[in-house]
């Protein structure tokens, strides 16, 4: 029997993992999976013997206190690729903890295929050469990924982005009355959704002021609704412990959510997030999204000094000018996000970013990420068969 061992950090990561697994069974009937991964794993029938929360959790500072989960994720994953004697190990984005592991699996002498490659364009560029030595294919799910790699040596390839395909096995874009009617959100209302992110530290940072901006957004618009899809990374009482911090009015039209992100989104007229991957999912969706997030502010002068980028969204770094308002940190400011998320419900800012988000969603391919990434995993396998 065919075994893959996965390592998937987060919970993005572990959506695009499971429609993985289940294009890679469809060429491979019977492989079995098995290693660290999430809810969407689990339900595809990978046996998970880490879960993902054990590593949810982002920046510099704010994986301290983390190190204890970590390092027992660690001993977890090594212990697997030990006793379970892979035929191919996935990683899947988490680079923090992916790439010292592509390290301890070369030595075991198994091939590696890595699928939503890290951000080494962004910062620590040095990452590049080592990640190049140690992995043998990169599936590169932005367009402009395959150039990073040039010149090193490392089969790369440009699969296009999942989020397409997740987008198409839910069942396409669904209508904005639809998804209010899905949710019980009136459907005559503007309607904000919040997406703070999937991490401990995410919420902690970026929930806050999220909340602060819707406040002031209702304070000047009443009518408004908002909405906060929960991850399932994280636990709900985190969440409630941020609400309580933001001491919002008892009456305050604030819901949380479990149907997850297409539905918010879809249901939604305007998008506030964290830079990620919901800002691509924004742009799939064609719903126009402000950037607001914040983080520890000691990994903020770190992060400064070791990241080269022009832009912190997707979509703007993508289409190489600013699409997406961005309000990161000290600019981070609830009044200004705001004005941005108004400015935004309707009018010419509305018309103007729905058509760099259309550009943006053409760039990121027309389907088909999953298929052919399993694709590049049989043709793994088969070399290993072969060998």
């Amino acid at each position: 029997m065919t075994t893959v061992l996965l390592s998937v950090g987060d919970a993005s990561g572990d959506l695009h993992a499971a429609g993985f697994v289940e294009a890679l069974r469809a060429l491979r009937p019977g492989t079995r999976f098995v290693g660290l991964g999430g809810c969407e794993l689990e339900k595809c029938g990978v046996e998970v013997v880490v879960d993902q929360r054990e590593l949810a959790v982002g920046g510099i500072v704010e994986l301290v206190p983390g190190l204890p989960r970590i390092a027992r994720a660690w001993r977890r994953m090594s212990a697997a690729l030990a006793t379970e004697r892979p035929d191919l190990v996935v990683l899947v984005d988490s680079s923090g903890f992916n790439l010292p592991f592509a390290r301890r699996v070369r030595r075991a002498g198994v091939p590696i295929l890595y699928f939503v490659a890290p951000q080494v364009w962004a910062w620590r560029r040095g990452r590049i050469r080592k990640l190049a030595a140690r992995v043998d294919r990169l599936a590169a799910i932005l367009p402009f990924e395959p150039e990073v790699y040039a010149g090193t040596g490392l089969e790369v390839e440009f699969v296009g982005h999942p989020l397409v395909d997740r987008i198409r096995s839910d069942g396409g874009p669904l209508g904005r009355d639809a998804a209010r009617v899905l949710l019980g959100v009136p459907v005559d209302k503007p309607v904000v959704a919040l997406l703070p992110g999937s991490r401990r530290n995410e919420i902690r940072h970026c929930l806050g002021v999220q909340l602060a901006a819707a406040r002031v957004l209702h304070a000047r618009r009443p009518e408004c609704r908002f909405l906060l899809p929960l991850a399932a990374s994280i636990e709900p009482a985190r969440v409630e412990e941020e609400l309580r911090r933001a001491r919002l009015p008892a009456a305050f039209p604030l819901e949380l959510v479990a149907a997850g992100s297409h539905a918010v989104l879809s249901a939604c007229d305007v998008v506030v997030a964290k830079p990620g991957t919901a800002t691509l999912e924004a742009a799939l969706l064609d719903r126009p999204c402000v950037v607001a997030a914040r983080i520890h502010p000691l990994s903020a002068w770190l992060v400064r000094r070791l990241v080269r980028v022009d832009y912190w969204a997707m979509p703007n770094l993508i289409a190489g000018r600013e699409i997406v308002p961005e309000f990161v940190q000290e600019h981070a400011e609830p009044r200004a996000i705001a004005a941005a998320v108004e400015a935004l419900l309707a009018g010419s800012a509305r018309t103007l970013q729905r058509e760099g988000l259309a550009t943006v969603s053409r760039a990121l391919g027309p389907g088909g990420a999953l298929q052919r990434t399993a694709a590049i995993a049989e043709e793994m396998l088969v070399a290993r068969d072969r060998a």
